[in-house]
């Protein structure tokens, strides 16, 4: 059986879960549903990173310790996912002893194998970002992504030798052009480790919030090399239930484009380091810059929304699970910048969901309840609609395949769109009762049963509503995708019953 391993960063438990988290995330899920449907074995997995000075900070603030604030964080970010449907597999904290002994046993190998050293750091460091940076890259002694002021360091600590990697990571990136997506992003990595590379602090001797180092007590992992190797923690590295074989060489990596040098420079040598080949594939998606007017009057706080003021249970709340998931999946292709607004979703909704997918619902099963009598006919073979059907299954099966949700639900709303208009130019609800009205509903029911299978990543509550609204049994996951998106598999049945709408449609905000 194929197997398929897909995983989101860490999210650190300083932040409370918003929107640019949920993209990621919602994206990875699909993609997850997405093979599950193909009948491949899929493991997702998400969770939170949750050592570092800033927690430790943060904990001594709200007079607790370290463990106790990272429970109470790290729980939200679970409801969140909960809240919006992620079927996630696994979710780590990287305060759990499986994570310990993973870590302790991956670095002690990269030690063994000669790669680490000590010696004295000096330089700027940003608490905020938990990361270094050359006096170069710092203007005016301050961070270059929050423009905070750098502190300036000066300790022991032991060091990883990341320029022993150069010509092995272009070496890499040469014969493996598909590494890193989308090209931009493996170009961008590649030019980073040709202008060279620095030797890296991999531990902290300051705080004693973190892993210890096993071979010199007084240390712990910098919380960055602690967080990399969750990936590795979830597939049992080092430990009695290793699935390292199965799983790593499957493993896909989605992340935001301002941690690339993390995934695509440093993690991939430190897998080299300890003899393992690098993660299989980073898919690197752009940021959600937010837009339009105020998102709505209970999200605006005084001058405007920052992106991270945007809880996602905010937005379900509003426009319901589904509805944003979809948003999240089509609005933005994965790699570019994306505009986000409460303008957009309300669109999107409005468009896509209650025109386009709710009302061709609607319309066929209203016809089917009344004019034969909730008896729902079967698809005829030669159907007009079964090329457009096919030409949709083939593009949105290529699409999730290359990771472009986007793309794949395009197509997908391609497909509702020549079914609309299937019934535009036969005009069922001027057609009296008899086989050609049959034919044309029977094609129209197909149509939508196949509709919704392609949707089931992305909606996977709405694919479920409208699978029992149309009279079939089970859930649209039943059969695998290839089999299942096959035209003339509607038996008909005898309860279609018109429900209410799926989508009502929304007010503009005002």
């Amino acid at each position: 059986m194929a197997r398929f391993y897909i995983t989101t960063p860490i999210y650190y438990v300083n932040d409370a879960p918003h929107v640019g988290h949920a993209y990621c995330t919602v994206n990875a899920d699909a993609m997850a549903r997405w093979h599950r449907l193909n009948g491949h074995e899929t493991k997702l997995l998400t969770g939170t990173d949750e050592h570092g000075q800033k927690v430790a900070d943060a904990a001594e603030k709200n007079g607790v310790t370290p463990q106790e604030w990272t429970d109470r964080t790290s729980r939200r970010f679970r409801e969140a996912w909960d809240n919006l449907n992620v079927s996630y597999d696994d979710f780590i904290r990287t305060t759990e002893p499986r994570h310990f002994e993973t870590v302790q046993k991956f670095l002690t190998k990269v030690y063994e194998n000669g790669y680490i050293y000590k010696d004295t750091y000096v330089g700027l460091y940003c608490v905020s970002c938990e990361d270094y940076f050359s006096s170069e890259a710092a203007a005016d002694g301050k961070c270059p992504i929050h423009g905070r002021p750098l502190t300036e360091m000066e300790e022991e600590n032991w060091f990883f030798k990341l320029t022993a990697f150069e010509d092995r990571l272009l070496e890499y990136y040469e014969a493996n052009p598909h590494f890193i997506a989308p090209g931009t992003k493996y170009n961008e990595a590649k030019a980073f480790v040709k202008g060279g590379l620095q030797d890296i602090s991999i531990t902290r001797s300051s705080i004693n919030w973190g892993i210890p180092v096993p071979w010199d007590e007084g240390h712990v992992f910098y919380v960055w090399y602690d967080a990399l190797i969750n990936y590795l923690t979830a597939i049992g590295y080092g430990r009695e239930n290793d699935e390292v074989g199965e799983w790593w060489p499957v493993s896909n990596h989605l992340i935001g484009k301002e941690i690339i040098r993390f995934h695509g420079v440093w993690w991939p040598a430190m897998c080299m380091a300890a003899g393992l080949e690098p993660v299989h594939h980073v898919q690197v998606h752009g940021w959600l810059l937010v837009g339009g007017q105020k998102l709505s009057k209970t999200m605006a706080a005084e001058g405007g929304v920052r992106l991270t003021d945007i809880a996602p249970v905010m937005l379900t709340d509003e426009f319901g699970v589904d509805a944003i998931r979809y948003y999240l999946l089509r609005e933005t292709a994965l790699g570019n910048d994306g505009d986000f607004s409460h303008e957009g979703i309300t669109a999107r909704y409005n468009t896509d969901l209650a025109n386009n997918l709710g009302n061709l619902v609607a319309r066929v099963t209203t016809i089917v309840a009344g004019a034969l009598e909730g008896v729902a006919p079967r698809p005829q073979p030669d159907a007009s609609l079964r090329e457009a059907a096919a030409t949709a299954v083939s593009s949105a099966a290529a699409a999730w395949d290359r990771f472009a949700p986007h793309s794949a639900l395009e197509a997908t709303w391609q497909l509702i769109g020549a079914t609309n208009a299937y019934l535009e130019q036969n005009a069922p609800w001027k057609m009296e009762t008899g086989d050609e009205l049959r034919n044309v509903m029977g094609n129209a029911l197909e149509a939508i049963r196949i509709i919704t299978i392609l949707t089931t990543p992305a909606m996977p509550t709405t694919a479920q509503a409208i699978w029992e609204r149309i009279g079939l049994a089970g859930t649209p996951t039943d059969r695998v995708f290839a089999d299942a998106t096959t035209w003339g598999h509607y038996e008909g049945t005898t309860n279609i019953v018109k429900g209410t709408p799926l989508f009502p449609r929304m007010k503009a905000a005002e």
